[in-house]
């Protein structure tokens, strides 16, 4: 089967983003209507068993007494964020009006008008900084409007397969909207299309919801019954074999520890310093075989002070093997260094005039 991933921005008079996943599924974003690139959830998931009951859930009246408890503390945290072209949710990060949301809702813009719970008239935000190789931004409101509340945080170590979640957001624009679902899988590496708006990030670690995710969620909030943010909503499945209409069930949120890492550097340093993402260091191009299936990547360019330079590789030469994993294409290679770490040692194996050659690679830092 094979799958889609479309980013969760609503755009007004655009398609809607893709992306596609390893598993062959089709997923779409939660931005409004922008297209989506089809990224690949990698086969690297980390499902545990059951989740831990919740203190609240003896019974239908008290597990909805836990939902609305939950909405009502955490949805005035949650944002609807208007670009000129572009509609999305984002989350208040702290008391200086500070909010996270993803890279694909801010685009190139860098002011927004944002609707806050309960406030009436938009505020003017300006954009802190964006990084788009985790597809996360951070913006700042001009002025905080008084009870302007943070969202809390979740530990992502935490979160397991079956736990009872809510996506909370403005999908196609209706602002402060939920739905309910339960964490289907953790540890999801999804790569983002660049077409329609996507940012064309390779996310490790993400968290697969059957929460509906729709165009404008991108940005909002997944929330347990702790009250605690686990993770912003980003991605959502398409089915190709059905028009490319929505597949409902699959959804991807960025953990809440990486949402955290990138808003904290971000809010002190203006940009990201340091992203602990793992670079090969080569600009590179999918080569084809004889009957026009990838067969690895080419390097256009290894840059003297870059880590595949360093290690011998040149360009011309093409790369078939990282570690344990075949390279047939850019995305298979971007997805094998999204599971690894700056400064990790890897094999790398290569073809060189005919010839399969293997080098030890020290990895940069994106």
């Amino acid at each position: 089967m094979d799958a889609s991933l479309r980013a969760g921005r609503a755009r007004r008079a655009v398609p809607p983003l893709t992306v596609a996943v390893a598993t062959a599924v089709a997923l779409s974003g939660c931005s409004g209507t922008g297209p989506a690139a089809a990224p690949k959830a990698s086969t690297a998931t980390s499902a545990s068993s059951a989740a831990p009951q919740h203190s609240g859930s003896g019974g239908a009246n008290t597990l909805q007494s836990d939902y609305q408890r939950v909405i009502k503390d955490v949805l005035p945290s949650v944002v609807q964020i208007d670009a000129s072209n572009s509609l999305g949710s984002g989350v208040v990060y702290d008391g200086q009006g500070h909010i996270v949301t993803n890279a694909h809702v801010v685009g190139n813009e860098r002011t927004f008008k944002v609707s806050t719970s309960g406030s009436g008239a938009a505020i003017t935000a300006r954009l802190v900084s964006s990084y788009p190789e985790q597809d996360l931004a951070v913006i700042k409101l001009d002025s905080v409007p008084s009870g302007l509340k943070a969202a809390r945080f979740g530990d992502s170590a935490k979160v397991e397969m079956g736990q009872i979640v809510l996506a909370m957001g403005s999908p196609l624009g209706l602002s402060s909207s939920v739905t309910q679902g339960i964490v289907s899988a953790t540890g999801r590496t999804v790569s983002e299309g660049s077409a329609g708006g996507g940012t064309g990030a390779t996310i490790a670690n993400m968290v697969q919801t059957s929460a509906a995710i729709n165009p404008g969620n991108s940005g909002g909030a997944l929330v347990n019954l702790d009250d605690e943010v686990i993770g912003i909503p980003t991605l959502a499945a398409t089915d190709p074999d059905m028009g490319g209409s929505a597949a409902p069930g699959i959804g991807f949120a960025i953990p809440a520890s990486m949402v955290r890492t990138v808003a904290d550097q971000i809010i002190k340093s203006g940009k990201v310093t340091d992203s602990g993402r793992a670079a090969l260091g080569i600009t590179g191009r999918t080569v084809v075989d004889a009957g026009y299936q990838p067969a690895g990547v080419a390097v256009v360019q290894a840059p003297a002070n870059g880590a595949a330079a360093r290690a011998g590789l040149r360009p011309g030469d093409i790369i078939t093997r990282l570690g344990d994993t075949d390279i047939a294409s850019i995305t298979a290679l971007t997805e094998a260094l999204a599971a690894d770490k700056p400064g990790q040692k890897v094999q790398v194996t290569y073809v060189r005039d005919g010839a399969k050659k293997t080098a030890e690679v020290t990895l940069g830092e994106i």
